[in-house]
């Protein structure tokens, strides 16, 4: 394969955005818990709520930190490897973007520095609705991102002008286009797993070392109550979103499941060997009947295959094939967790009590970023060989610049990145691996700034 400025312009998008979509899957659902465990202090008064937040805020600040600054090389990248694609689609692209800053960044950013420095400046009430509304305001980022992802995935309400150009005729049609509802819960969801996962390893790995004190009890007893509710739910919301993706993108489904025959009775294949040469499977691991039931919701519903496309217009099959499986995967392997862990609630003294369990817990920790990663492959990869499906070819986004330059950046991102984005990993790992700590019931208040309430050890 030539690694021309196309390719290399894919892969240095690739490398950035990877980067970028771990830090808010987890601050987005961090947030949300941060607020639900200031509301439950100020409702119990129960010092391991408290405890819990102290924590637990300093990790997001570090992350909300990493997520900006990775965010920014993002809307760069726009301008420098797709300026074609920029030209194009800013009309419709654009204000989406721009109502992200001003109804999600301003309100995180107007709030946040309440949230981090206010502890002992403001009163409780206060500072519970700043913790509160900096969740809101990640939501809403959310929101607005699917949405313009979610356009691009299958555009509705443009129109387009002589000079090639794209222009929304309908805002109500762009925002909520046909695919977003189901994206968005999807997306939300993601990052609800992904934050219980990393709580609940986090609170695992201290039960192990330093035994079962009542906040990190607490903080795993937490993560899987979300995670037993939240992963079944994933399931559910992604198979409606999957066969939204069959009307919508039936070429994105049929590589997902590595159907090249367009038949009824389609198998579901567990395992397969996709080959493009050949227009086949080298080998398959199926199961008869089922892949139209799942698809389509009747074994005898008829699912288009790739060959049904013309070869130009397939996207990568191998990598779209196994990336979802590795979702869908680790989604059972989390199903699988929450149940585990609920039974032992239910049935023994607790989970805590389990090291088999905790083991599983902290083995399960970095699941949610592996699954948010994989399936943003599937929707991005999926979506080939175009950045506005249906409308817009990737070739035909790229900036015209040489591979040269391409590369030059590709490198230096991948040197910067290695270093900085490790250390301030390395660092949240650190403290993570400290993890909280219930005061004793005379111990003096914590400092007014939550990021000066280090742990054991560790000086943030």
């Amino acid at each position: 394969m030539e690694l021309d400025a196309l390719i290399l312009s894919r892969l240095q998008f690739a490398f950035t955005i990877a980067f970028h979509i771990i830090f808010p899957s987890f601050t987005i659902g961090l947030a949300s818990y941060l607020a639900v465990l200031e509301g439950l202090w100020l409702v119990t008064r129960n010092e391991a709520f408290k405890a819990l937040y102290l924590f637990w805020v300093k990790v997001f600040a570090i992350s909300f930190g990493m997520g900006v600054v990775s965010g920014v090389v993002l809307s760069y990248q726009l301008g420098t490897n797709w300026s074609v694609f920029s030209q194009v689609a800013s009309p419709v692209i654009g204000p989406l973007l721009a109502f992200e800053v001003l109804t999600a960044f301003f309100l995180e950013a107007s709030f946040l520095g309440v949230m981090l420095f206010g502890w002992k400046k403001v009163g409780p009430r206060l500072h519970f609705a700043a913790t509160t509304l900096v969740a809101i305001g990640t939501l809403i980022s959310a929101f607005w991102i699917l949405s313009a992802n979610s356009w691009m995935q299958h555009p509705t309400g443009f129109e387009t002008l002589p000079d090639g150009t794209l222009r929304a005729a309908d805002w109500w049609k762009v925002i909520f286009s046909p695919t977003f509802p189901e994206r968005f819960a999807h997306m939300v969801l993601a990052a609800y797993l992904t934050t219980a996962l990393v709580v609940g390893a986090a609170s695992a790995w201290r039960i192990l070392k330093r035994g079962a004190d009542e906040a990190p009890c607490l903080g795993l007893r937490m993560a899987i109550g979300m995670f037993a509710i939240a992963a079944p739910l994933q399931l559910v919301v992604g198979d409606l979103s999957g066969k939204e993706v069959m009307r919508v993108q039936p070429a994105k489904l049929a590589a997902i499941e590595a159907f090249w025959e367009t038949r009824t009775e389609q198998p579901f294949h567990i395992a397969a060997w996709p080959d493009r040469a050949t227009e086949g499977n080298r080998f398959e691991i199926s199961v008869p009947k089922l892949g139209s039931l799942i698809t389509a919701g009747s074994a005898a519903a008829e699912v288009k295959g790739l060959k049904a496309f013309a070869p130009q217009d397939r996207p990568p099959v191998f990598i779209v094939f196994w990336s979802f499986r590795v979702m869908v995967g680790l989604g059972l392997l989390m199903i699988a967790l929450g149940a585990w862990g609920g039974w032992l609630m239910w049935r023994t003294r607790g989970p805590e009590y389990s090291r088999p369990f905790l083991w599983a817990a902290v083995a399960m920790g970095p699941a949610g970023f592996v699954a948010v990663i994989a399936g943003w492959i599937v929707a991005e990869v999926g979506r080939q060989p175009y950045v506005i499906y249906g409308v817009l070819r990737t070739a035909d986004a790229v900036s015209p610049v040489g591979p040269g330059q391409v590369s030059a950046s590709l490198l230096a991102f991948m040197i910067i990145y290695a270093v900085v984005f490790s250390v301030g990993a390395l660092y949240i790992l650190r403290l993570i691996g400290e993890g909280p700590e219930t005061p004793p019931e005379d111990a003096d208040e914590p400092p007014g700034n939550p990021l000066a309430a280090g742990t054991k050890g560790v000086r943030a």
